[in-house]
């Protein structure tokens, strides 16, 4: 399974309009931007990849009447059930049990059937897989589809017309849908991709060092939006074949980058939207990424599904 800059371009034509286009914003050294997309419709980058996938599936006619089902952490459920809602489908998603509340409360108001179900996005993986089978429904993916990682690369398309000159995007990675995307668009335009993982939560990292998929052990707090237990072929594929480098944080510099967004900027995000900024930032120790004098860097901040009571303390 491969996907190509065709692809995304093609998403990109048939979002247009119905996504918010992003909104890129300077750091205070010249030579940082933020691409804010958690300003997105549902508060993610996933809505993309949601629209891609059902409006690819109403021009086919592979829309069934059952709907659509999906398994997620909250953040590509809230996307599909959006999607759906706005092309008059039903939209029924399994979350684990551990989805944040925030998230299961704003699936509810989108009109989803909302089932949680085990502990781990494995656990409501099956479960929706059993759900498809029995009824019918046209089953989505989180992340693992082309149409879902080709919508997630429309976002890059975006941060190139703004920063025509960009040199570096940096991206979190869960499952790898949206690295796998951005990755594939930026190659398109020469742009390297430094995709931040969480160090206790590293399938694409350590797929690289092994060579192949693996699965990892999931321990971060970010888990609830990047805690894939395996990274997709799509994702792999990008990081063999494009110029990308593998990052990972420890769990307090993500911490700490997501109380830097909210003391500095007043943006409230949630853990893995904070993970590709904690690559840039140096705490107790230096930051593993280090661009170079010049360098226009980019930084994918990707979603706002939190709970925001931490941040007030």
């Amino acid at each position: 399974m491969e996907l190509t800059h065709s692809d995304v371009k093609a998403a990109v034509e048939r979002v247009a309009g119905r996504i918010r286009p992003v909104t890129v914003a300077p750091a205070d050294d010249g030579q940082t931007w933020f691409a804010l997309e958690f300003l997105q419709h549902t508060g993610s980058f996933k809505a993309r990849g949601a629209l891609n996938f059902l409006l690819t599936h109403r021009e086919n006619g592979t829309l069934p009447d059952a709907g659509v089902t999906i398994a997620s952490g909250g953040n590509a459920g809230l996307a599909c059930a959006w999607a759906a809602r706005s092309e008059g489908v039903r939209a029924t998603v399994f979350l684990p049990t551990t989805a944040p509340k925030v998230k299961v409360d704003r699936l509810h108001s989108y009109g989803a059937q909302v089932t949680l179900v085990g502990a781990q996005y494995a656990d409501a993986l099956a479960a929706s897989r059993e759900f498809a089978a029995a009824t019918g429904a046209l089953l989505s993916h989180a992340y693992d589809n082309p149409l879902i990682a080709a919508g997630a690369g429309t976002l890059m398309a975006e941060i190139h017309q703004r920063i025509p000159d960009l040199d570096t995007v940096v991206v979190a990675v869960g499952g790898g849908g949206l690295f796998a995307g951005v990755a594939t668009a930026a190659d398109h335009y020469g742009v390297r991709t430094v995709a931040v993982e969480p160090a206790r939560c590293r399938a694409l990292n350590a797929s690289i060092e092994a060579g192949r998929l693996v699965d990892v052990d999931i321990d971060s707090i970010a888990a609830d939006s990047l805690g894939a237990r395996r990274a997709t072929e799509l994702a792999l594929h990008a990081a063999r074949n494009y110029d990308v480098v593998s990052v990972l944080v420890d769990d307090a510099d993500i911490v700490a980058a997501r109380r830097a967004l909210w003391e500095d900027r007043r943006l409230a995000v949630e853990y893995g939207a904070a993970t590709a900024l904690a690559a840039l930032r140096g705490g107790d120790r230096p930051a593993p990424l280090r661009p170079a004098p010049g360098e226009r860097v980019c930084v994918v901040v990707c979603g706002a599904n939190t709970d925001l009571s931490d941040l007030a303390r």
